[in-house]
């Protein structure tokens, strides 16, 4: 089975397509009639078999063109505007969120969903009411089912979004599996491919293929627990003793010798490099003038109970660590300065 697209050259300009009704306003006229006779007399032809079947193409967005991620984005700009909850989009992958503790959230998220059916009608779009899943967080939720169209949405356990595998715990260790299971893959194909275990070829493979993998978005996932953290660490030792004349020291001496810190130190790093560029966002707080020696160089902590997930947030976690840092840190002019400093510190720690 071929599936073929073809384009019918129109003579003239045509205008915009009515769905496309919220461009950006900094396009320029011109630039919009453009993109819209280019958009327009798309026809979409299937052959199976020899036999043909075409059909006017009148709305979405052309899969596969340069353009297409961006008009598509353009397309979807409007998608929160009736939306009462939460809303994330990323291409065609659509998350909405909200609190469900009583009977009126739970309705105001079903309007919601009724709300992103109207607008898909109104644009003559569909969902795959299949691939839409519910995930219920917290263990007082009553798991109320909810509908998009005509269907019931199925309940799931753990979701993936954006490559971060997320449970109804939260703990992140499916995620931790998923990362250690994939980059043990990778560095097994490197041991195969590479016969010299050399440093000045191990080590940048490493670097390039398996660590970005493991640090992939993990300010939101760190592990959280202690055989988590281990499951990770044991990819890096098994790394560090693939280098030639380092498989029988201990895996401090290892990391001495090449040049890396742990990957606990490493997301430590990583929280306080995030932290240093967050500092004028609304994520952090910082203590007021007058109630700290170190000219309100200090975040506000929060506190929570033992049990409560929250306190392994990147928000919570994150000034825990920074009020421990010295002056010479913290107030560094720059971000490349504060990372200079932060691994002279880092180093001499534990």
């Amino acid at each position: 089975m071929s599936y073929i697209l073809t384009l019918k050259k129109p003579s003239t300009w045509y205008p915009m397509i009515d769905s496309w009704r919220n461009w950006p306003t900094g396009l320029g006229f011109p630039m919009i009639h453009w993109l819209g006779n280019w958009l327009h007399g798309w026809t979409q032809r299937v052959v199976v078999d020899g036999s043909q079947l075409s059909c006017s193409v009148t709305s979405g967005v052309l899969q596969g063109s340069v353009l297409g991620p961006t008009l598509f984005s353009i397309f979807i700009n409007d998608m929160d505007i009736v939306i009462r909850s939460g809303l994330a989009k990323f291409t065609n992958d659509t998350k909405l969120w909200g609190k469900a503790s009583t009977p009126e959230d739970r309705r105001a998220i079903q309007a919601d969903f009724d709300r992103l059916r109207k607008w898909a009608d109104k644009n003559l779009m569909v969902f795959n009411t299949e691939k839409c899943k519910v995930l219920h967080l917290g263990k007082k939720n009553l798991q109320h089912p909810y509908r998009l169209s005509s269907a019931t949405l199925a309940s799931t356990m753990d979701e993936k979004y954006l490559g971060v595998m997320i449970d109804h715990k939260m703990n992140m260790s499916l995620q931790c599996d998923a990362a250690a299971s994939k980059v043990s893959k990778t560095l097994a194909c490197i041991h195969r491919c590479f016969s010299s275990k050399s440093r000045d070829i191990i080590l940048p493979l490493y670097l390039a293929l398996v660590r970005p993998q493991l640090e992939y978005c993990v300010q939101f996932w760190a592990p959280q627990f202690k055989n988590d953290v281990e499951k990770l660490e044991r990819v890096q030792k098994r790394a560090t003793r693939m280098i030639r004349g380092q498989e029988n020291r201990p895996y401090d001496e290892r990391l001495r010798a090449v040049g890396l810190f742990s990957l606990e130190k490493r997301r430590l790093r990583g929280d306080l490099v995030a932290a240093h560029q967050n500092l004028g966002e609304r994520l952090f707080t910082r203590v007021p003038h007058g109630m700290t020696r170190s000219k309100s160089h200090k975040l506000v902590q929060d506190h929570f109970s033992l049990v409560d997930i929250r306190k392994n947030f990147f928000i919570v976690r994150a000034p825990k660590v920074w009020n421990r840092l010295p002056p010479e840190v913290v107030q560094a002019p720059t971000l490349n300065t504060f990372k200079r400093n932060l691994d002279v510190y880092l180093a001499g720690i534990l």
